[in-house]
């Protein structure tokens, strides 16, 4: 296998499986107790907690495409030889009985569908929110847990389908084990050292993300200017009241202070996921291009990957909500002594 900067030399390789391991086990910890606090407090049982089954992408990357990564690298740091499907995709072709099967097959469309329903998500999160800002006597009549739910299974089932789309509608590309990111990575079928004529499929990848990020920092943006209305009228009318004693008409339109929070957590995962992806967008560019890029292939899809342990951070930690819950639940465990208080 290529000698990368990161896992050139076996206490590279070492640090870098040191850090996969501690990576995976941050994303699986993180995830489940958001998935066990939604799933156990009847407080998180809203349309808006709906919309963190954004965990249940995030611990798939956690259980199934970093623990895959680990496994191939210990498994190159212990045998001589890498396995039989190392890059086998490149070479043989998918009617090949003989060619052993490629995990890769399976775990690259996990990550990329993992990859597109974060940003989906993120979607659908920025326009509950801003439903609630700019129409809060509506909430709950616009967003109900049964459109909640519609639009998250339709988002899984678009973002999956998207995932494998160069598979679908292209027959020059497989799936390999990546020699500098280090994961599982679409590569194209190359004919006499050249790229297919088809290879630029693999731009509407960050064509969607790019796509659904714009639409979020546009609603964020109206959200936002909203936000910034009421609190000027707010001023104004406790300004008014010392003077009149009245003025009080329009504050009952105006979002609540959970749903402006909220808001700004939702811009917050924004920002994040779209730092992260955006290294990612870059190397696709250049890939398509022609450019390798090895050593930064690494960097851009472990920082994406380290995105499903931060998303746990910014939208679950900063919820009141969530904090609550997490203490319903370990109240709930060490509930016996409760009676010996006077």
């Amino acid at each position: 296998p290529l000698c990368t900067l990161c896992c050139c030399g076996m206490l590279n390789r070492t640090l870098a499986v040191a850090f996969m391991v501690s990576l995976a086990f941050a994303i699986v910890v993180g995830n489940v107790v958001t998935l066990t606090v939604f799933v156990q407090t009847r407080q998180s049982r809203t349309p808006q907690g709906y919309l963190k089954s954004l965990a249940i992408a995030d611990m798939m990357v956690g259980v199934v495409v970093v623990p895959f990564s680990v496994f191939t690298e210990i498994s190159l740091m212990v045998t001589s030889a890498p396995p039989l499907w190392y890059q086998g995709g490149t070479s043989a072709s998918f009617s090949d009985m003989e060619s052993p099967w490629q995990p890769c097959m399976l775990i690259g469309p996990v990550f990329a569908g993992c990859t597109f329903v974060s940003i989906s998500t993120i979607f659908l999160m920025t326009l509950e929110r801003s439903v609630a800002i700019l129409w809060p006597l509506h909430k709950d009549v616009l967003v109900t847990r049964r459109r909640t739910l519609l639009l998250i299974l339709l988002s899984w089932a678009a973002s999956f389908l998207l995932a494998l789309a160069p598979l679908i509608f292209s027959s020059n590309f497989t799936l390999e084990y990546n020699d500098c990111s280090r994961m599982c990575n679409y590569a194209p079928l190359l004919f006499g050292g050249r790229l297919p004529p088809d290879a630029n499929i693999l731009l509407l990848f960050p064509a969607f993300d790019f796509t659904l990020l714009g639409g979020t920092l546009a609603v964020n943006i109206v959200s936002f200017t909203s936000i910034r209305r009421y609190t000027q009228k707010r001023k104004l009318l406790s300004e008014g009241s010392l003077s009149d004693g009245g003025g009080g008409g329009g504050c009952s339109h105006r979002p609540s202070f959970s749903d402006i929070k909220a808001a700004k957590t939702i811009g917050i995962l924004t920002f994040a996921f779209t730092a992260s992806f955006s290294p990612i967008a870059v190397f696709v560019l250049g890939n398509v291009v022609g450019y390798t890029w090895c050593n930064f292939s690494f960097l851009a899809f472990w920082i994406l990957t380290g995105n499903s342990c931060c998303n746990v951070i910014i939208y679950s930690v900063r919820d009141h909500r969530f904090r609550k819950g997490v203490t319903l639940l370990f109240q709930r465990e060490q509930s016996p002594p409760h009676g010996e208080k006077t």
